[in-house]
């Protein structure tokens, strides 16, 4: 199929003229994969400036297999994509992996992956970070693609506006299958993490809601919504439930058999940065949460 431009836009406002009825979502992918010639070379930014005569061809799947064979750089990416336009980065995060750089400047990051998938592209590229998880934990991070995507995103974290739920495999089963935890913690310069008394003037609020999806003599399986994002709340919540994250030893735990702290991001849900409308984006579980 090929369209030849009349007046200056860009490539997806092309595609959405050449098929009205696809959503931009699968128009996306249609570049990703790499099947958008303009004047007879691919192309996979939606933002490309198109000019009037530019000719926009749209390959079938073998031919575009045969013209882009996948970039040396990618095969050595390890990122799970849930979700991407041009404002959003969504990922499944695996535990063991830093979300950011610390002090000590580790090369390989979340983050780092996210940009070095972007530049495959568009060696301009950036992404920016809107929130974090603990290194150990799995599980659904939003990236930014500009400074207004971000700060858009970061004041709905601030404002409690962002539904983050989580899924943790816990030791034993809390008494009450479902409740609300309201503590107090606070984060010292190691960053260790106490509770503390509510007039603590270090102290922060954490509340976390929970109930127990399934469970057997020894563990139980626990959603989590948390309503602040203080650093160790889910950790702190279930020791103070007499039920510790499994491979949590810092908070009680004394098992490991997975050799990671079976905590996971399962979902965030938030208001698109561009459009407002409300988005939800979900990372299964790996196998190893299934009792």
């Amino acid at each position: 199929m090929k369209s030849i431009a009349e007046h200056e836009t860009v490539l997806l406002a092309v595609l959405e003229g050449m098929f009205p009825a696809t959503s931009k979502s699968k128009l996306r992918k249609m570049l990703t994969q790499g099947r958008v010639e303009v004047n007879e070379e691919i192309q996979f930014r939606a933002k490309h400036e198109i000019l009037p005569g530019d000719t926009v061809v749209i390959l079938d799947h073998q031919n575009a297999m045969e013209q882009t064979p996948p970039p040396e750089s990618k095969n050595k990416i390890e990122l799970d994509v849930v979700f991407e336009d041009d404002f959003l980065l969504v990922v499944n995060k695996p535990a063991h992996l830093l979300s950011i750089a610390t002090d000590k400047l580790e090369m390989d990051t979340l983050h780092s992956r996210c940009v070095d998938y972007l530049r495959q592209y568009n060696p301009d590229a950036w992404c920016f970070i809107v929130h974090r998880l603990d290194r150990e934990t799995s599980g659904v991070m939003v990236f930014a693609k500009s400074k207004h995507s971000k700060n858009h995103l970061q004041e709905q974290f601030s404002e409690r506006e962002v539904h983050r739920q989580y899924l943790a495999l816990v030791e034993g089963t809390p008494q009450q299958l479902h409740g609300t935890i309201n503590t107090w913690l606070m984060e010292d310069k190691f960053l260790n993490v106490k509770a503390v008394n509510s007039k603590h003037p270090k102290g922060k609020e954490a509340i976390s809601h929970y109930r127990v999806i399934n469970g057997n003599e020894d563990l139980a399986l626990v959603e989590v919504e948390i309503e602040t994002g203080r650093r160790h709340q889910i950790r702190m919540a279930m020791q103070y439930l007499e039920t510790p994250v499994v491979g949590d030893e810092l908070h009680g735990a004394e098992t490991n058999p997975h050799r990671r702290l079976m905590l996971h991001a399962h979902a965030l849900e938030f208001l698109h940065p561009e459009h407002d409308d409300p988005v939800r984006f979900e990372a299964p579980p790996p196998k190893s949460f299934n009792l």
